[in-house]
């Protein structure tokens, strides 16, 4: 289920639970709706309320600080990138096709970036990619340094090829959000309680629905929010990719 869709059926759960409360107030027995009964039943929702309100924002620290990660990394990356052609240039001129291959690949990784989920599943999976990475390995492994400063910039080299690879899968992995379908799902569930019991205490008419209308859009927007940073590659929040072309665009030169 997109991000979207997910937050409509929040929005269309917590206002209609609203309407719903306001419907049984006219239908249930009055006794059921005495201070007595009002006070115990607002004390369980307020329980609830607190619940929900710790969860949402545990929730929404969570996904910022996957989103502030993934972003961290890019630019971290950007610089690992720029290091390595700057030590293959340092190491002589027999890496000028070494330098070439390098720019390509990361050319491709920041358009796989950007790309369709469905695309960055098939890539991840494609054996074609990481034996492109093999190769380069391979021939980056395959110099032979003639002099001590050569040998220094080789091995930095390599040290910095396995920082930059190894944080490009960690990226492409950040294809699913580490929060959990089921907890946003008690958390849905928790906000038709509260809201349930806003419509059953609540006089019937327009200014009362329109308030319990936003309040259930703002609801349901959180929930976008926490969704679309948990997932930092892709919808309408994203990680910029700005830092990855400004470095590729240095590369080589």
């Amino acid at each position: 289920m997109s991000h979207l869709l997910f937050s409509v059926f929040v929005f269309v759960c917590a206002f209609g639970c609203a309407l719903l409360g306001m419907v049984m107030r006219t239908r249930l027995p009055g006794h059921h709706l005495d201070e007595d009964s009002a006070t115990a039943i607002k004390l369980a929702a307020g329980l609830i309320a607190t619940l929900a309100a710790l969860v949402l924002g545990l929730l929404i620290s969570s996904a910022k600080t996957t989103f502030d990660t993934v972003s961290q990394d890019f630019q971290h990356n950007a610089v690992n990138i720029l290091r390595l052609d700057r030590t293959l240039a340092a190491y002589g001129p027999e890496t000028k096709d070494l330098r070439a291959s390098l720019k390509r690949s990361y050319s491709a990784w920041i358009d796989l970036i950007g790309a369709e989920e469905s695309e960055r599943r098939r890539s991840v999976d494609n054996p074609k990619v990481l034996a492109h990475i093999n190769d380069f390995q391979h021939e980056l492994a395959a110099l032979r340094p003639a002099t001590a400063d050569q040998r220094i910039l080789l091995s930095r080299a390599q040290d910095i090829f396995e920082e930059v690879f190894a944080a490009r899968w960690m990226a492409l992995l950040q294809k699913q959000g580490g929060i959990p379908t089921t907890l946003l799902l008690v958390l849905t569930a928790w906000l038709c309680v509260i809201f349930g019991t806003f419509g059953l205490f609540a006089p019937n008419n327009h200014t009362v629905i329109f308030f319990f209308l936003l309040c259930a859009l703002s609801s349901a927007g959180a929930i976008f929010v926490i969704m679309e940073m948990d997932t930092p590659l892709g919808g309408l929040i994203h990680v910029s990719v700005q830092p990855l072309r400004e470095a590729v665009s240095q590369l080589g030169q």
